[in-house]
């Protein structure tokens, strides 16, 4: 009995759960195993019983002053100092740095609100309130002691920033997209940010506010055929391949690359590459860099060796980036070169042991001999950055009151430049993923290394700080990908089944609070996917900290009587959606589609279970129409029995327009629905068996947006939500 304590006993000071309750409501109990190994892979001894408590014991030795405290605006400022009874209150004093360039100093024996010692607890003092937002340094000094104790003292809004538009209750809508899907006539084979101003352009004069877009996080330029947004290499820089390469101003000017483009044979290959129905990645990545080292050639030849005003202005961008933009370019440019030798080097597990690390000496002997090698890939990031930074212009120069919202993915993949420079503040004995729920028995491994929770509170936040103004640049809303993870993630040992896991809980007040205060520094709203199985706990806690939660119509039914919940009693706080990148498309789910294909690529094979969710779907459309037919949205002519109403553009935009008079802040459409396009972007635990992120819209947007039933969807749209807001 006395081991399960010891590991009862740590698992909880870890914040470490040894049971959840399943999707099914019952009690489910992890395997000592599981806790066992999860404790190892976050630093604790876990070899024996003895050992386990004794590491624990020093992992959980409080130190004099917290190494951060983070607030809300109008809580009192109470700091809290671990010390024994025999210090004397008047040997200390404290000075406060705050960021706006403040000094506050004191005594802190005039300054005491309660002394808990005798009982084992704290010495509390209090600071003056009304301290601004920000990150401020908190120092303690203390009579006859050379070192000081040192704090990050933290205070933020007490919700996130909103929109005025958002504020006044007006109800926005816009597409959201995937950026490589788009056709133009000028991209290389996938959609880039040229693509997204021409679309920002379409939309805004139609009535849109915004244009979400899924993660544009760095992948692999390397290995190109890695082309899940959700498994960057890291999520503070930017994915290349989107770049437009003819507007970069260096295009114009190069005798060299404009000839090349202009050959015969490069542009038979564009044509093919844009004409092709998926995105060949290999190829727009061939097409791309054979191009874009010339363009840097000439950056250099006419600007940084000559120190200009433009040199400058990526210098100034190197210097910002510092040691992240310095790993990712690194990283980029070496997997490169290995890669060119040998094709099998997908990440850097595989690299040559010299390299394995960014620390290592071959590869500070690398960086070293290929200097310009790696410039190049700064200069890429700069490049794409620039050209995010233009969409969002022209959005807010249209007058879109959101603009571009972007996709924070939950993680970064185990074998890319984020963890090959990590500096401890990830995992990387363990991944994340989801336990077993209805729809996945077998739970979900996403592969991605998480953040240590603990390393995260010792360093004052600073990773977290890092990404989420990395991810709030040149946008007007921000989307966190299972924002659940902020209050707990689903920790799987490295290597094991999804179903071997337990939930490990975050400092979910001191994130959230962090997430406001960043917002509000970026004027960026906050949009948190919290779908699936959602305790109960986070609701009001994301509600409070004025996160949108994410509304899925064919998802919003009653617990009463499983009838389809009216979007007009969807919170305010919320963005609604038909159809997500998860799901099939309005025509694929009402057609079955997405079962069909399952059967044929053996996703199922319990044909009764199969023929259950047949059943399920039919029952599900029935419930639609009904519901649609209520509240008057149906067009004549539209038949009331499931079985036999097909989906075709009329009923299609009877369902949008039926969601977009909901009472949701924000309703996000799908061009795909527009196109009436049956095919999936990304099949939830497919790998090979379906082209995952590859599939492309159907036709280019100056085909789209010259179609009259386009035009009449998105005019309906702005009516709609102009009357909802009312």
């Amino acid at each position: 009995m006395k081991e399960q304590t010891a590991l009862k006993k740590v698992a909880e000071m870890a914040r470490l759960a040894d049971s959840y309750v399943s999707a099914w409501g019952d009690e489910a109990k992890v395997s000592e195993e599981t806790l066992r190994r999860l404790l190892a892979s976050l630093g604790y001894d876990s070899s024996s019983d003895e050992k386990l408590l004794a590491s624990a014991e020093k992992k959980h030795k409080k130190d004099v002053l917290a190494p951060v405290l983070v607030l809300r605006d109008g809580e009192p400022v109470e700091v809290e100092l671990n010390l024994g009874t025999s210090a004397r209150e008047s040997e200390f004093s404290w000075r406060l740095e705050t960021e706006q360039g403040e000094v506050l100093e004191g005594y802190l024996q005039s300054q005491i609100v309660r002394d808990e010692r005798a009982e084992g607890g704290p010495l509390v003092f209090a600071l003056p309130k009304n301290l601004a937002w920000g990150y401020h340094k908190l120092i303690i000094s203390r009579k006859r002691r050379k070192t000081p104790y040192e704090m990050s003292l933290i205070i933020t809004p007490k919700a996130c920033f909103k929109q005025d538009d958002l504020n006044q209750h007006k109800k926005l809508w816009g597409p959201s997209i995937q950026l490589y899907t788009l056709r133009t006539q000028h991209n290389w084979g996938i959609g880039d940010f040229g693509d997204l101003k021409q679309l920002v352009s379409d939309i805004a004069s139609r009535g849109g506010d915004f244009i979400g877009l899924n993660p544009i996080h760095s992948l692999f330029p390397a290995n190109p055929e890695g082309a899940s947004p959700y498994s960057p290499s890291s999520r503070r820089w930017l994915n290349i391949m989107y770049i437009d390469v003819s507007s970069v101003p260096e295009f114009a000017l190069s005798a060299e690359a404009q000839q090349r483009v202009g050959s015969a044979e490069f542009q038979q290959r564009l044509q093919k590459a844009r004409d092709s129905h998926w995105v060949n990645y290999t190829e727009v990545s061939q097409l791309k860099m054979s191009v874009l080292p010339l363009l840097f050639s000439e950056f250099k030849a006419r600007h940084l060796d000559k120190n200009t005003d433009r040199a400058r202005a990526f210098l100034d961008f190197v210097e910002k980036g510092g040691d992240s933009l310095l790993h990712q370019a690194a990283f980029d440019a070496l997997h490169a070169d290995l890669h060119a030798e040998d094709a099998n080097m997908w990440g850097w597990p595989v690299f040559p042991e010299k390299y394995r690390t960014f620390d290592a000496a071959g590869t500070q002997k690398y960086i070293k001999d290929n200097q310009d090698r790696v410039h190049l890939y700064m200069y890429l990031q700069w490049i794409a950055d620039d050209q995010i930074k233009e969409a969002q212009a022209l959005a807010e120069e249209k007058g879109m009151a959101v603009g571009l919202y972007r996709d924070l993915a939950v993680g970064v993949a185990d074998s890319g430049s984020e963890t090959w420079a990590d500096e401890g503040a990830l995992v990387l004995d363990a991944s994340i993923g989801a336990p077993p729920d209805v729809l996945g028995p077998l739970g979900q491994n996403w592969g991605l290394p998480p953040l240590n929770p603990q390393v995260l509170e010792a360093t004052g936040y600073d990773a977290y700080i890092k990404l989420l103004r990395a991810n709030m640049k040149h946008c007007g809303a921000l989307r966190i990908d299972h924002v659940l993870g902020l209050l707990r993630l689903w920790w799987i040992p490295k290597g094991e089944k999804a179903t071997e896991g337990a939930y490990l809980y975050y400092p979910v007040e001191d994130m959230l609070a962090i997430l406001a205060l960043e917002s509000h520094r970026h004027q960026c709203s906050v949009i948190g996917e919290d779908l699936g199985t959602v305790p109960d706990e986070i609701v009001d806690i994301l509600r409070d900290a004025g996160v949108h939660s994410y509304k899925v119509f064919f998802f919003e039914t009653s617990k009463d009587d499983g009838g389809f919940i009216s979007p007009k009693h969807y919170a305010e706080q919320s963005m609604a959606a038909l159809c997500t990148h998860d799901m099939p498309t309005l025509r694929g789910f009402w057609h079955c589609d997405d079962l069909k294909m399952g059967r044929e690529i053996g996703l199922y094979p319990d044909e009764q279970q199969l023929e259950g969710l047949f059943a399920d779907r039919l029952k599900c459309k029935q419930g639609i129409l009904d519901s649609v037919r209520w509240h008057g949205y149906l067009p004549e002519g539209i038949g009331h029995d499931a079985q036999y109403v097909p989906m075709d553009s009329y009923l299609s935009e009877a369902l949008q327009l039926h969601v977009a008079a909901g009472d949701s802040a924000l309703l996000s459409v799908q061009l795909e629905d527009w196109l009436e396009m049956d095919q999936p972007v990304n099949i939830p635990g497919t790998v090979d068996e379906y082209p995952n992120w590859r599939r492309k819209l159907s036709m280019n947007l100056d085909e789209i947006f010259s179609r009259e039933d386009v035009n009449r969807i998105s005019k309906r749209l702005t009516e709609v939500r102009a009357q909802a807001s009312k």
